[in-house]
């Protein structure tokens, strides 16, 4: 099962690969399409959103949206909510109306929704981390979470729980 999941994933990303460009200027027809698909069939969003419901999160009804910006910025979809769990306990635990279950400028930050949240987040971690070298969990961490010894390994964790799929941990 784990193989056929392996190779759905890597026959999406090959078919679906042009859809972003590299330095992330995604186009705007690149958005739409990626928006317009339908991410309630996807297997993702439905691992995604069984695993967010056993933890009594308020994502339950935004796992396609961590999903769809995902793709579109072409990072690992299990990183932001991954993220979240560390942070906020999947945004059970968070400033007062702020949004911010991912510890964004040390939780002083406020976002005006959770979609505009998982965007902003995503795009971020797409524009200045990966863009500029953090490739893995512990490289982000490094930027993420210093001086935290521990924030790379739970994210990892997360990851793992969300879909067994191997997460790239360079120490």
């Amino acid at each position: 099962m784990r193989k056929i999941i392996f190779l759905s994933i890597l026959i999406f990303k090959l078919l679906y690969a042009d859809l972003t460009s590299a330095d992330t200027n995604v186009s705007e027809s690149a958005k739409v399409f990626v928006a317009n698909r339908n991410y309630d069939v996807d297997y993702r969003t439905k691992f995604l959103k069984s695993f967010l419901e056993s933890h009594n999160s308020p994502f339950v009804d935004h796992a396609d949206k961590f999903i769809m910006y995902a793709d579109i910025y072409q990072i690992d979809w299990r990183l932001v909510p991954a993220i979240s769990g560390v942070e906020s306990t999947f945004g059970k635990h968070i400033p007062k109306n702020s949004y911010n279950a991912y510890g964004w400028a040390n939780g002083n930050y406020k976002f005006k929704s959770w979609e505009e949240s998982i965007e902003v987040v995503t795009r971020t971690l797409r524009e200045k981390y990966y863009d500029k070298g953090a490739t893995n969990i512990s490289k982000i961490a490094r930027r993420y979470a210093p001086p935290s010894s521990s924030w790379s390994w739970k994210v990892k964790y997360f990851m793992d729980k969300i879909d067994h799929i191997p997460v790239e941990f360079d120490l």
